[in-house]
């Protein structure tokens, strides 16, 4: 579940590039940095759990839409405790 909640979160993202930029062109690859993002989907800290990068990977093809359906996300696990795009090719 907190899987699926980070691919919503940067699917938007992408999304929000695209119109900044004003791309209008498929995206074939999304680089994503990954720390040690823990979430909990009902605010108690006994039920936070680490990102699973698989599980992500499922949740991101699972949410894409007509420009991202082909896309390839390489997400790389790095220390820290945040995540972002680092790189969207068109």
């Amino acid at each position: 579940m907190h899987d699926f909640l980070l691919a919503k979160e940067i699917v938007d993202q992408i999304e929000e590039i695209v119109k900044k930029k004003d791309i209008n062109q498929k995206i074939k690859k999304v680089k994503i940095e990954l720390g040690q993002v823990a979430l909990s989907h009902d605010g108690f800290p006994e039920h936070t759990e680490d990102i699973s990068i698989e599980n992500l990977q499922f949740g991101l093809k699972s949410l894409a839409k007509n420009f991202l359906k082909e896309t390839e996300f390489k997400i790389e696990k790095v220390s820290g405790e945040n995540w972002k795009i680092i790189d969207i090719e068109v």
